[in-house]
């Protein structure tokens, strides 16, 4: 397998949860907690955190980690790992999101396995199925749905598909929740940031969906991850009371 060089960017002023990077309840900053699940990923050599914060920085150096300061300016993560991504020459990058404090190596494995067999994407992200204590309606929960080779047709914050009330004898399709990471070959990330935002990456505020809304095709590893990212300081103080149980 080649390996492929994690960027995680982490930006300090979080919409839902200003400062969320540096949360440290458990001991450890968030970014820490991250940073140390990518690290056991087999596929992954180097590990990057992307910030335009010093005050992450300088946590991310606290604890031996590598970071690097980014432009201020950036519209999302895709983009900010695309500047760093620029002095970089590894065919493989892939994107964690900062709040993906419990992501299962293995599944990071599976994400880029996917991309490297399905080789007319350009980027591939991952699925799962959702766990039984988790509300498919949440908005906080993004879902996907895909086509009949396993490739993303649409993300919502919404419920999707819906299912129709005289649907339910049959066989359908139940969600899928979205996990934050993404794997792309590296010239297209500079593709990317190049191309304009879109109507439904805006109305949904999903980055991924400029991707789809410009054609281009995007591969989806469906496993299961037993947990999901950190988007509001509810969800952060449950991941507090799991790694105190642990």
């Amino acid at each position: 397998m080649t390996k492929a060089v994690a960027i995680i960017p982490a930006r300090f002023d979080s919409t839902r949860f200003p400062g969320k990077a540096l949360a440290d309840k458990t001991g450890k900053p968030l970014i820490q907690h991250v940073y140390e699940q990518v690290r056991q990923a087999e596929c992954v050599g180097e590990v990057i955190v992307a910030t335009d914060d010093p005050r992450i920085l300088e946590a991310v150096s606290g604890f031996g980690g590598q970071a690097v300061l980014t432009r201020r300016d950036h519209p999302n993560g895709t983009s900010r790992i695309a500047e760093v991504a620029e002095s970089l020459d590894d065919e493989i990058i892939v994107n964690i999101q900062g709040d993906e404090v419990e992501i299962e190596p293995a599944l990071i494995d599976l994400a880029v396995r996917t991309l490297q067999e399905q080789r007319d994407c350009p980027v591939s992200t991952l699925a799962s199925p959702f766990a039984a204590d988790e509300d498919p309606s949440d908005p906080n929960l993004v879902k996907v749905v895909l086509d009949h080779r396993g490739r993303a047709l649409y993300f919502s914050r919404a419920l999707i598909p819906h299912l129709h009330e005289k649907w339910g004898g049959e066989t359908y399709s139940p969600p899928l929740k979205h996990v934050g990471m993404y794997v792309y070959c590296r010239p297209f990330l500079a593709e990317y940031v190049s191309l304009p935002a879109t109507p439904l990456e805006r109305t949904e505020r999903l980055e991924q969906l400029r991707v789809l809304e410009h054609g281009y095709p995007m591969a989806v590893a469906v496993g299961e991850a037993h947990f999901h990212g950190i988007d509001t300081p509810e969800q952060y103080e449950e991941f507090v009371r799991r790694y105190a149980a642990r």
